[in-house]
């Protein structure tokens, strides 16, 4: 331990290596492709510039989401972002219900929007849509009737 730094002049000179800037992850179309997973639902989403349509599984999202709840779920990253009404987004979804589907649909478009602006990185993970939900169902187990739920016990 002979190399110790003793002042604030000595710690001016140690040299800390910066974090390379992201890099834009963009296909020959123009599109972004980003994974997005919640619960048993896995959602391929591709983002590229545009008016703001969405399609799910060749469906507009109105017909495929018809919950407002599920809607404003799914469009969350665009307001954080300010970007509403600038991507167009073609995704399928698979797996789950509407509700695991849609965190999925989220969560991918999060990611989607990151690779095509790095720059919206801190808003969006600030907001927690870049971090995978990893919460699942629960298996059932023999002997009971759901995952943790007895029978009812009964004397006679």
């Amino acid at each position: 331990m002979a190399d110790t730094t003793t002042s604030l002049e000595d710690l001016k000179e140690v040299v800390t290596e910066v974090a390379a800037p992201r890099e834009k992850k963009i296909d020959e179309l123009g599109r972004s492709y980003a994974t997005g997973r919640r619960k048993d639902a896995v959602a391929r989403v591709w983002i590229k510039p545009g008016t703001g349509k969405i399609t799910v599984n060749s469906r507009e999202l109105e017909n495929y989401f018809p919950r407002p709840v599920l809607r404003m779920l799914i469009n969350q990253p665009f307001e954080v972002s300010n970007r509403e009404n600038q991507f167009d987004v073609f995704c399928t979804v698979s797996g789950g219900g509407l509700s695991g589907q849609a965190g999925a649909l989220r969560h991918g478009i999060s990611q989607a929007l990151t690779l095509f602006e790095p720059d919206l990185r801190p808003a969006l993970k600030k907001g927690g849509f870049l971090t995978r939900d990893s919460r699942v169902v629960e298996r059932k187990k023999y002997g009971r009737r759901k995952a943790r739920r007895s029978f009812q016990f009964s004397k006679r």
